[in-house]
């Protein structure tokens, strides 16, 4: 379940790349559809934190340590709001281009969240 939601988080943290991307590249700030697409984003980690965290009480261990994985979980979690607000105070291209930033980090987070459980 975790590797899944996984593979999700990152194909749509790149999908909002690419969108944002291009709308940088069309010299356009962020709008509403992008916030949409943020919003989904957002969720999506936030399922997976909340799946992380009860796989966890459940008794299974990350391979690589718990405290490292939570902390990933947690950057994950954080990185496209944090992202979203800062394209809210630069509304012009370079906020486009701090969201598919985002999107690419988040997309690197996963890849490391599947290597910490032991994928």
């Amino acid at each position: 379940m975790l590797d899944a939601l996984t593979v999700a988080t990152a194909v749509a943290a790149l999908a909002l790349a690419a969108w944002c991307g291009w709308a940088a590249y069309r010299d356009q700030p962020t709008k509403d559809w992008h916030f949409i697409g943020m919003a989904v984003v957002s969720l999506l980690a936030a399922v997976q934190l909340v799946i992380g965290v009860v796989q966890l009480a459940r008794g299974e261990k990350a391979e690589q340590g718990t405290t490292i994985f939570v902390a990933y979980l947690l950057g994950a979690f954080a990185c496209v709001p944090a992202v979203g607000f800062m394209s809210l105070a630069e509304r012009t291209r370079w906020g486009s281009v701090t969201v598919a930033a985002g999107g690419v980090v988040l997309a690197v987070l996963e890849v490391r969240l599947y290597d910490i459980w032991g994928g």
